[in-house]
């Protein structure tokens, strides 16, 4: 990938002007701004941003851009690339560097270990994590240490800040789903968030579908884009 190219990528992703490039197949990827299946403005108004929030969005991309313009130049967006996803997407880091550094001081990107974020403590209005918790229980995050990492998110963030995830659904399936099926149960991530010390402030089927049967992996060409996703958000007392 050109520097050039990766840079028109990073200002897709992370909300900044663009260098004049005109990208294969009309244009940049989507993201949560341009592309209105994935329901950004609906997911950035249940997490509840608001101008001045401070937010990180962990394995930032899709929805970096519509989480920096909800923080506005007086937020800050922390975008974290966890060193296991570089690892595996080297093409990632730069990307979000590039970004970062046109954001005007609002985005700061990080690659730490996923077991050792570095968030700030108690600082946080927000976290949000869009399919990826399933990833702490798999082989693609080591795996995670799962409750350290919620104890890290709990820690950084104010009383009263806000967890929000959004996962594929797995109901009652086995965690060894999170490896086969890149799924997870609802239920599993409720139990982790009571363990951690959060309170379950609501829920939203924003991004349900009925249809899924739940059995396929969501990269199968069959559901990819529509599975059945919950969106849950939890808060701290």
């Amino acid at each position: 990938m050109s520097a050039r190219l990766a840079a028109a990528l990073a200002a897709l992703m992370l909300g900044v002007s663009a260098p004049a490039v005109t990208l294969a197949q009309g244009g940049p990827p989507a993201d949560a701004v341009t592309d209105p299946a994935l329901k950004g403005p609906e997911v950035i108004a249940f997490i509840g941003v608001k101008p001045g929030d401070k937010v990180a969005d962990i394995v930032s991309g899709r929805f970096a851009r519509a989480l920096a313009a909800a923080v506005g130049p007086s937020g800050k967006l922390y975008a974290v690339m966890p060193a296991e996803v570089v690892k595996a997407h080297p093409e990632v880091w730069p990307m979000l560097q590039a970004g970062a550094a046109a954001s005007n001081g609002v985005i700061e990107a990080s690659a730490p270990p996923v077991n050792a974020m570095g968030l700030p403590k108690g600082a946080l209005d927000a976290v949000f994590i869009r399919q990826n918790y399933h990833d702490l229980y798999d082989k693609f995050m080591g795996p995670a240490d799962v409750p350290g990492f919620n104890k890290q998110v709990f820690d950084a963030l104010k009383p009263g800040g806000v967890f929000v995830i959004l996962d594929h659904d797995a109901p009652d399936a086995p965690l060894s789903v999170t490896e086969t099926l890149h799924r997870i149960d609802k239920a599993q991530v409720i139990k982790d968030m009571t363990a951690a010390g959060f309170v379950l402030d609501a829920e939203s089927a924003l991004l349900a579908n009925p249809d899924d049967d739940h059995s396929k992996m969501v990269f199968n060409p069959q559901i990819r884009g529509k599975t059945d996703q919950f969106l849950l958000r939890f808060r701290k007392p």
